[in-house]
């Protein structure tokens, strides 16, 4: 089978579309209808059902693309491998974790692996889900709790408490609780328990709101709630490294807290001699070696 045909399916099947898809390989939209129909003649089969508003993969192109998806996921992990074998760390990395994480923790210590290799280029991904890795739907993972896949390396980096904190601006004006009981006439931020997070922090949640509140505020990500607390709206559910980078931020009812959330770096073996990877872990092994021991002083 040619190829260079599959290659523009793959696109047309991709972009949803001749003309995005013909912008992508820089050809004209006539030359990628040609190389549709051929292929399409060569198959014996319709690939694409045609209408106004674009093109719909039919169930034969469906399986179809679901072939080139693998052969280019294959084709992307020896590219990656065969650059990874020079000296120097450069080229594209893509990095999954969650939105929490990414963006309280990890975004703001960018600059300093950036500082180190100025040609890498971080695709940072921050969503709950959990990408498939040996699909290779991301590099590396900084994930919540262990991965399950047998062809993963991970290392444990940390492990993170979700805690109560809040402004001393809030609390000048409304004063601070003493027990969970004086939560009631505070206003609660936290992360909605329908929201993606971790079993242990949905339960500290659940915890707290077991009890009438005067006023709460949920939203379904930890960013959120980080911006209502440091903008003096009540007391927030965060996890605790946001305390070293919001010094200003008061620990309230320090007795309080989730139980252990691990935090897991994971990658493919596959990228186990990664030079990328490997600049990438050593990074966030450094942060948060400097992160704990800012902790203790």
């Amino acid at each position: 089978m040619d190829w260079d045909k599959l290659r523009i399916f793959h696109a047309v099947a991709d972009a949803g579309s001749l003309t995005h898809a013909g912008d992508v390989l820089q050809l004209s939209q006539s030359a990628v209808s040609r190389q549709i129909r051929a292929l399409e003649e060569t198959l014996g089969a319709i690939l694409f059902h045609r209408h106004a508003r674009g093109l719909i993969l039919t169930e034969q192109g469906e399986l179809l693309f679901a072939a080139t998806k693998t052969m280019n996921q294959t084709l992307d992990s020896a590219s990656a491998r065969i650059r990874d074998t020079e000296d120097e760390v450069h080229g594209e990395l893509r990095v999954t974790t969650t939105t929490g994480f990414g963006t309280l923790f990890l975004a703001p210590r960018l600059p300093s692996l950036y500082a180190q290799y100025p040609d890498l280029k971080i695709d940072l991904m921050l969503e709950e889900r959990v990408l498939d890795l040996p699909m290779r739907e991301a590099d590396v993972a900084i994930r919540m709790k262990e991965p399950s896949q047998a062809d993963l390396i991970r290392k444990r980096l940390m492990t993170v408490n979700m805690r109560l904190y809040a402004s001393a601006e809030y609390l000048r004006a409304n004063g601070q609780p003493r027990t969970i009981a004086d939560l009631c006439d505070f206003r609660l931020i936290s992360q909605n328990i329908t929201s993606a997070q971790v079993s242990v922090g949905t339960e500290l949640i659940q915890r707290l709101t077991a009890q009438p509140l005067r006023s709460s505020f949920t939203v379904n990500n930890y960013f959120g709630v980080l911006q209502a607390v440091i903008n003096h709206l009540g007391v927030g559910v965060l996890p605790d490294y946001v305390s070293e980078d919001f010094p200003e931020l008061v620990h309230v009812l320090p007795e309080v807290a989730s139980g252990d959330i691990p935090v897991f770096l994971a990658f493919p073996e596959e990228l186990r001699h990664s030079r990328r990877i490997g600049a990438f872990r050593d990074f966030v092994v450094e942060e948060i070696v400097a992160y704990r021991r800012a902790r203790q002083l």
